[in-house]
C-alpha cells in the first residue's frame, strides 16, 4: 500500500460519492463503492407468503389468489419446470434454483391441498430471492 496516496484517494472518494471519508478509511470506502457498483449488495430477507408456480403467477399474481391455488397444479410437470415464486402481501419474490427445489419438496410434503403458506429466509439480489431456508408455515 502506498500510504502517501491514501489522503488523495480519500479526497477522490469523497468528491465522487459526496460523503466525507476519513483519510485512513479511503481504501475501505473505495472497496465498498466497487462492491456496490458490481451489484455486491444483497439484502437479507425473512418473510411469510404463498408458493405458486411462475406460469400461474402471471395470471393469479395476488396473495389472495395464491391462497386458493391448488398444490397439485404447482406440481404439474410444466408448472414445476417454470419455477416458483413466493407472494407475500403486494410483493412477488422469484426463487433461485435452491429455492425451487425446496418449494417443490414443501409442496409434495404439504398437508394442505391449496395455498401452501411458507416461511422463507435468504437474500434478495435484484428480483431473485436466494433461498437459505424454506418450510411450511406453522
Amino acid at each position: 500500500i502506498k500510504t502517501d496516496q491514501i489522503w488523495r484517494t480519500s479526497r477522490m472518494v469523497s468528491r465522487l460519492t459526496g460523503y466525507p471519508v476519513q483519510f485512513n478509511k479511503a481504501v475501505v470506502a473505495l472497496a465498498a463503492s466497487f462492491a456496490l457498483a458490481q451489484g455486491g449488495e444483497k439484502t437479507p430477507v425473512k418473510l411469510t407468503g404463498y408458493v405458486i408456480d411462475n406460469m400461474c403467477a402471471e395470471v393469479h399474481g395476488t396473495e389472495e389468489e395464491a391462497q386458493k391455488h391448488p398444490n397439485a397444479c404447482a406440481l404439474m410437470e410444466s408448472c414445476k419446470k417454470s419455477g416458483y415464486v413466493v407472494i407475500a402481501g403486494e410483493k412477488t419474490y422469484k426463487l433461485d434454483g435452491e429455492g425451487n427445489k425446496l418449494a417443490a419438496a414443501a409442496l409434495e410434503a404439504a398437508k394442505t391441498k391449496k395455498g401452501l403458506k411458507v416461511d422463507v429466509e435468504g437474500t434478495l439480489d435484484g428480483d431473485t430471492l436466494h433461498v437459505a431456508k424454506l418450510e411450511e408455515a406453522k
